[in-house]
């Protein structure tokens, strides 16, 4: 892993995306323009370069990766109100789709039965892996880049 001048690791990104759960997930549409929509890391926020969302095979989202696995993901802090400084960061990476229950198992937690009834069990539930390749910060005027 390495780190630009201005000091920035992922283990400090880690440390400033703990409360980050959603971001703009972007995918490339069919007809070749960016599609971008709001996607919750599902609680699973411990940053290591990897990201993991759930998803449903009949959403575009999964058919747009199943053609193009490289996509965007966008997040920003609730800081930045009041004098807070912001903290936006952008991770560039490729998508995996994985549809393994016993992966299911590792990233679930019981808030995502609001949106799979059946758990895991879900027909079409499929969990996507953004693994990083890139990802920029600013955080408030410091700004660097980490890469994978």
């Amino acid at each position: 892993m390495n780190q630009t001048s201005s000091g920035m690791s992922l283990s400090d990104l880690s440390r400033l995306m703990r409360k980050i759960d959603y971001c703009m997930f972007s995918t490339h549409a069919g007809n070749g323009h960016i599609a971008g929509r709001p996607m919750s890391n599902n609680g699973d926020v411990e940053y290591k370069g990897d990201s993991w969302f759930f998803a449903l095979d009949s959403t575009h989202t999964v058919q747009e990766i199943g053609r193009d696995p490289k996509v965007a993901l966008s997040f920003a802090s609730s800081q930045g109100l009041l004098g807070q400084r912001p903290l936006f960061i952008a991770v560039e990476g490729e998508a995996e789709l994985i549809r393994d229950k016993d992966v299911f198992q590792e990233h679930w937690n019981k808030d995502l039965d609001r949106w799979f009834e059946q758990g895991v069990d879900t027909p079409g539930l499929t969990l996507i892996k953004v693994q990083a390749s890139r990802i920029t910060y600013w955080d408030g005027m410091e700004e660097g880049e980490v890469s994978v």
